[in-house]
């Protein structure tokens, strides 16, 4: 009964073990995994025992006495073989997907060999005044499988000494302790059965030497918090540093243009408005170096690639940055190979960035000495790799800083850097950029003397440009007499379309929604050109193209209008069949570009010469002329643009599209009276859960507050836009008096600006 003690405290001893493992969170690796099948196994074996205890008392030449003890040593072969597996693993790592399946499968055919190998050999029982054990071929081959693992086991603790954690050892010596002392108990009396415990106490033993996962747990939070942290103190410092680098610029426009307000000559003004251009590029390298990170990180950023002048590029790069150079008094040294191909195949744009930003920091913070630019060339066949060198005599990096040298908002040695424009962006950007090209950046530095940053990029050998240098020979845009269809369901839209179609002399009809534009083309009106806005209710843009394609012999030219000027949304109205596609405000140089390509047909008219005119027509008389003052004074004293720039209103864009006031104020009269039933349709459709009309009715006023300088107003609508879209009612119905309140703001100002 002595044995049978030892196998229930084993039992109950494991079973706790076991579920405090269980009840426990943990990190899946292979420890675990071994441990907890090796604890499995352990209970196995420790329940047959057990039941071959029982009925080794009462019936010792039983059958099933004999099958329990083949199972009960094929238990022993299968824990001795996975806790060798497990030791090997801990030992000699190995990520290798391939190199795991070739271990596993050995272990496992090892295992599966020696089982059979015990059910083949015959077993013998002795059973002698209640002291029972076994012998026989199958405890022989039992034997010596476990010895070939305990072996193996030495050998690879014996190699791997040095890399295996001290922990890890405690079991594998009190094994072979244990299994000694087993050896010599059982010499000494083989009735006592010690395997089953020894084998649950150094399953005990494992359960405290394995990695412990709830200590990984804490260290994998705490690592997370800090990262956190990090990212967060990267994005205050950042946000800080934005702060400074772009109200410099910011104030120095503000300051020259007040200058330029008060200047009394016409070389003064002029001065100051070289300064404002330059505060104004400052600005937006700032701006474009933000641009760049994020476009690249969400992977939108695509080479662009072409034939370009070589020498051209890499020259006009040197006379870019040489005025600033001269100013701080650096000698600038420029080489530029001879033997390299006057033409090349790349993305132009991106390597002259590369060269500007390498350039730009040489000249940050070197205060005195030379700065050198080198560029090189080693030609294999059609491929030449342009070796780019930038050395400077400046400040230098130290060495244990370089790895931080292309971190996003790092800048090195703040506390000396002070004075030194910059995001900390730029070489970040030049890395990235670098790599996208297949190329690679190598920096060596020497802290206080200086620092040399050569890229490599291979670029095709290109062909030669045919340059257009006379101007004239350029397609001009004649479009004159042409019709165009604009549809839109916003009056104030089409009214901004008309205004500026109008501007190229077309003949432009209106309609204000997809229905009346099928009408017109299935009663046979024939147009060139087809404006359509997307976002109408009832039947959008792209449903009434998919039923104008329908049409027999439809051939005009769709053009997509939308507020939604984001990155692939071209790409989708492409694709969903639209010949082109325009981001509301239209810009005019875009109108221009659509003309030149679908309806120019490059014929001139004849100009008519109506001969010299009469002098008197450039006369006013004395009644003109008060006419004319007296209704300037009259617009003067009734509208005030003043007044609407005072309270937030940027009439600037709006002007620039619409070209006069007047126009202006029709649009904002027009707005002014559809306004309330916008805000009576926006609570309708809350209310009824209409998510889909509400999201048509917001972007319809998200592009009218664009149109008329309402910023703030335009975005809010634009976020109710996307968040109806999304299904988010939440949202709109937290924000929605915000919204109204935003839109009745408006609707003060306009009113006592109309009045």
């Amino acid at each position: 009964m002595v044995n049978m003690y030892f196998q229930i405290a084993s039992f109950f001893y494991m079973l706790m073990v076991l579920i405090v493992f269980l009840s426990k969170n943990k990190v899946k690796n292979f420890e675990t995994e071994i441990f907890l099948f090796l604890s499995l196994v352990n209970m196995v074996g420790i329940v047959v025992d057990i039941v071959l205890i029982f009925f080794g008392y009462y019936d010792p030449y039983n059958n099933t006495v004999y099958l329990l003890n083949k199972v009960y040593l094929s238990y022993i072969v299968c824990w001795v073989s996975l806790f060798s597996l497990y030791i090997l693993k801990v030992t000699v790592p190995k990520t290798n997907k391939e190199y795991n399946k070739i271990i596993n499968r050995i272990y496992l055919i090892f295992t599966i060999v020696s089982i059979i190998c015990i059910f083949l050999l015959p077993l013998n029982l002795y059973n002698d005044n209640n002291i029972m054990y076994s012998y026989g071929s199958s405890i022989t081959a039992t034997i010596v499988s476990s010895a070939v693992h305990v072996i193996l086991l030495i050998i690879i603790v014996v190699v791997n000494r040095k890399k295996i954690p001290y922990k890890k050892y405690i079991p594998i010596l009190v094994l072979m302790f244990l299994c000694i002392l087993a050896f010599i108990v059982r010499r000494i009396n083989p009735g006592l059965l010690l395997t089953t415990s020894i084998i649950t106490y150094i399953n005990i033993l494992m359960y405290h030497t394995i990695e412990n996962p709830d200590v990984k747990m804490l260290n994998e939070v705490t690592l997370a918090k800090d990262q956190a942290e990090h990212a967060n103190k990267a994005k205050t410092d950042f946000l800080s540093s934005m702060s400074h680098e772009i109200r410099t610029p910011l104030n120095a426009i503000v300051g020259f243009s007040s200058l330029i307000e008060n200047a009394t000559t016409i070389e003064e003004a002029k001065d100051n408005a070289k300064d404002i251009i330059d505060a104004s590029n400052t600005l937006l390298e700032i701006v474009n170096g933000i641009l760049d990170i994020s476009k690249i990180e969400a992977g939108k950023l695509e080479l662009i690639e072409g034939d370009y002048d070589s020498y051209e590029v890499l020259e006009s790069v040197a006379k870019l940055i040489s005025v600033k150079m001269q100013e701080k008094g650096l000698d600038f040294q420029v080489k530029i190979a001879k033997d390299i191909p006057p033409f090349l195949y790349g993305d132009v744009a991106n390597i002259k960035k590369v060269i500007v930003n390498l350039l730009s920091n040489a000249y940050k913070y070197t205060d005195f000495g030379t700065v050198i630019y080198e560029v090189n060339c080693v030609l294999n066949k059609n491929i030449c790799r342009l070796m780019i060198n930038v050395e400077d005599s400046g400040r230098g990096i130290k060495k244990e800083k370089i790895d931080k040298l292309f971190t996003k908002f790092e800048r090195l040695d703040e506390d000396r850097n002070t004075t030194i424009e910059g995001t900390g962006l730029g070489l970040a950007i030049t890395k990235q950029l670098i790599e996208m090209m297949g190329g690679k950046i190598v920096v060596h530095s020497v802290y206080k003397k200086g620092s040399k940053f050569m890229v490599a990029i291979d670029q095709k050998i290109g062909k030669p440009i045919q340059k257009n240098k006379d101007f004239k020979q350029s397609r001009e845009l004649k479009v004159a007499g042409k019709k165009v269809l604009v549809v839109d369901d916003n009056t104030l839209n089409l009214k901004v379309a008309e205004k500026l179609l109008k501007d190229f002399n077309l003949d432009v009809t209106l309609v204000s929604s997809g229905y009346e534009c099928l009408n017109k083309i299935k009663d046979g009106e024939e147009y060139d050109l087809i404006l359509m806005d997307d976002m109408m209710p009832k039947l959008s843009g792209t449903e009434t193209l998919e039923r104008l394609k329908t049409i027999k012999g439809f051939k005009i030219p769709v053009i997509a209008l939308t507020a939604n000027a984001i990155s692939g949304m071209k790409e989708k109205y492409i694709q969903a069949g639209f010949n082109d596609y325009l981001a509301k405000p239209i810009e005019k140089e875009e109108l221009k570009r659509v003309f030149k390509e679908y309806i120019n047909d490059g014929k001139v008219k004849e100009s008519i010469d109506f001969g010299e005119l009469p002098k008197e027509i450039y006369e006013i008389s004395p009644m003109s002329e008060q006419m004319v003052k007296e209704e300037q004074e009259k617009v003067s004293s009734t509208y005030d643009l003043e007044y609407l720039k005072e309270n937030g209103i940027d009439t600037s864009k709006s002007l620039e599209l619409l070209n006069d006031e007047k126009t202006y104020r029709e649009m904002l009269n027009e707005f002014y009276k559809n306004i309330e039933e916008r805000k009576t349709k926006l609570q309708e459709f809350l209310d009824q859960d209409n998510l889909k009309d509400y999201a048509i009715e917001v972007h319809s006023l998200k592009s009218d507050a664009k149109y008329l300088g309402f910023t703030k107003l335009a975005e809010m609508a634009y976020e109710h836009e996307m968040k109806s879209k999304e299904n988010r009612k939440s949202y709109i119905e937290d924000n929605f008096d915000e919204l109204i309140k935003e839109v009745e703001s408006i609707v003060n100002i306009i009113e006592k600006y109309l009045k």
